[in-house]
């Protein structure tokens, strides 16, 4: 288990988490070392003279002290460096999460990230400040106690002694026997977790075809799969729940029977035996305990196994000496990518100058998109190269990337916060009056002045307090922020009404101005705006030119224009 955790969290958090396993240890072999004590206490209040007890007393006393204030100690540093390493298991997870390729969170993952993100993690780093101290006491006070018994009497403590390699063998057991209902379990977990999100996602749909009232059978089914690997599970534990405690008794049992053989053989006195079998009920506790301790164990190293998987997910490849480029025009040199078996891009080549715009155009589904991502490098292409400025988007540092390009999606996401926190993403550091600026430009203004709170209006997850019109004028807000020396525009305006679609084309213009633009577009009048357009189908760039260019053409692109215009010929 040691090792997992310091797998998942690297090697910097060793000496530590020695250190405190460590002051476990001696905490729980001090405890059992004070029970001996217990020996010539018994013996003095049984013997011809009690009074000479208080001597023996006062220093269990002692003993006992030392034990407390050691626990406390240990404890308390569990406690710091289980909170140490729960802090550093978000920052590590959440840097590595930013890293992973886009086409890594599939629909699948998007549950087992969600749990990991949020309990997974808990539990995983609840092992040193709750789990590890009472494991270690249940495992090693006992063996302390077993010695002290060995030292007053070797036939009992012999005897004692046997139930060791059989507690040891049915914990083996339990654990081999759980395994696989513990791996069952906690993919089912995930598995309904995704369906939760699922079922909330899916909620307009089922409201508009009127199933508000109707249980969702996916979900349904999911959780009754949850409910039955629990029963396994808790099944498959029983058996050894129940040997560990019938192990117990019996083991107390037959030092009941020695102890009274050896008394009277005279071998060994009765406050002797007495004590001893008072040490041995002390073991029972911590040995029952084991089970339970050993189960919460293996889920939390089952969390950890998924962590260490997710964490050795080979990242984007960063290179070893980045270099920073000087300027900013694109090019798309020979690119090709594939998404699973499916080639979405295919051999396409593409400059555009700094300064200038790029409008793609083309079918659902033909690479538009993708060629947006991949200038981002949400992927690495599969052949060929993206460079900015000349230089391969794989030979600049991520951060330096992502500090040259503006990016403004179709749809928004807000992180739950207030309504300036968000437009700040683009540039924390900005003073007031340019967030305020960047507001007004991208007629952001208006929409706070509607609000209540205006600023400090929170727009919850997601930005679910406005519209999508309002959101996206938070989005070139932030944008414009950033002054970023690229933009992509990933169809901005395609699906809202006239007036926020003129507002933001206003908000747009602006954050175009001067700078170098990728923009994929269904509404074709935004088209005309750019400096050379390309028609983009089955992932090649089948036509490229001006706008008036490639209408005299008549080729795809004109074809294309035509159909999109049609309705507004027709009024």
């Amino acid at each position: 288990m040691i090792r997992m955790l310091l797998s998942v969290l690297g090697r910097e958090y060793a000496q530590p988490l020695r250190r405190t396993v460590t002051l476990m240890t001696t905490t729980a072999v001090a405890e059992g070392l004070s029970y001996a004590l217990l020996v010539p206490v018994l013996r003095s209040l049984f013997g011809s003279t009690p009074d000479d007890v208080w001597p023996w007393l006062i220093a269990f006393g002692i003993s006992i002290a030392v034990y407390a204030a050691l626990r406390y100690i240990s404890d308390l540093s569990g406690f710091h460096v289980g909170t140490s390493l729960l802090r550093g298991m978000y920052h590590r997870l959440g840097d590595h999460l930013a890293r992973l390729p886009i086409g890594w969170y599939t629909p699948g993952r998007l549950g087992e990230v969600s749990g990991l993100a949020s309990r997974g993690v808990l539990q995983a780093m609840s092992v040193i400040a709750h789990l590890l101290a009472p494991f270690i006491s249940a495992s090693v006070t006992p063996l302390t106690i077993l010695l002290v018994i060995l030292v007053f009497n070797w036939q009992m403590g012999l005897a004692a002694m046997v139930a060791i390699p059989i507690v040891a063998a049915i914990q083996v057991w339990t654990a081999r026997a759980t395994v696989a209902g513990d791996a069952e379990r906690a993919e089912l977990d995930d598995e309904a977790t995704g369906r939760v999100i699922e079922y909330l996602q899916a909620q307009p749909v089922l409201r508009a075809g009127g199933r508000t009232a109707e249980r969702f059978r996916l979900l349904d089914d999911s959780l009754q799969d949850v409910q039955r690997a629990n029963r396994r599970s808790t099944l498959a534990a029983l058996p050894g729940a129940v040997g560990l405690a019938v192990t117990v008794q019996v083991m107390f049992t037959g030092l009941l029977a020695l102890g009274a053989y050896l008394a009277l053989g005279g071998n060994i006195g009765v406050p002797e035996v007495l004590t001893i079998l008072v040490l041995a009920a002390r073991c029972a506790d911590p040995l029952l305990s084991l089970t339970d301790i050993s189960g919460k164990l293996r889920g939390a190293r089952s969390v950890l196994a998924k962590l260490d998987t997710v964490l050795r997910t080979e990242s984007l490849p960063q290179a070893a000496e980045p270099i920073r480029p000087v300027s900013h025009g694109v090019e798309f040199d020979s690119v090709a990518f594939r998404h699973g078996d499916r080639k979405v891009i295919d051999d396409v080549t593409l400059s555009v100058p700094e300064g200038q715009r790029l409008a793609i155009v083309g079918p659902s589904g033909a690479g538009k998109s993708t060629l947006l991502q991949l200038l981002a490098r949400f992927y690495d292409v599969d052949a060929g190269a993206v460079r900015v400025g000349g230089v391969d988007v794989r030979s600049i540092d991520p951060e330096v990337l992502m500090a040259q390009i503006s990016i403004v999606f179709q749809n928004v996401y807000l992180f739950d916060g207030t309504i300036e926190e968000n437009v700040r993403l683009g540039r924390p550091d900005a003073s007031d009056a340019e967030v305020r600026a960047a507001a007004t430009t991208a007629r952001l203004d208006e929409v706070i002045e509607r609000l209540p709170s205006g600023w400090e209006t929170n727009v919850g997850e997601g930005g679910a307090v406005l519209s999508g019109g309002e959101r996206q004028r938070v989005s070139i807000a932030r944008a414009l922020l950033k002054n970023a020396p690229i933009v992509l525009l990933d169809e901005v305006t395609s699906a809202l009404d006239p007036v926020n679609e003129a507002a933001i084309q206003e908000g747009i213009e602006r954050l175009m101005a001067g700078r170098t633009v990728l923009m994929v577009a269904h509404r074709m009048r935004t088209v005309q705006r750019a400096d050379r357009v390309v028609f983009v189908d089955g992932g090649r760039a089948v036509e490229e030119g001006g706008h008036d260019e490639l209408l005299r053409r008549g080729g795809c692109y004109a074809e294309f224009w035509n159909i999109a215009m049609a309705p507004v010929a027709g009024e």
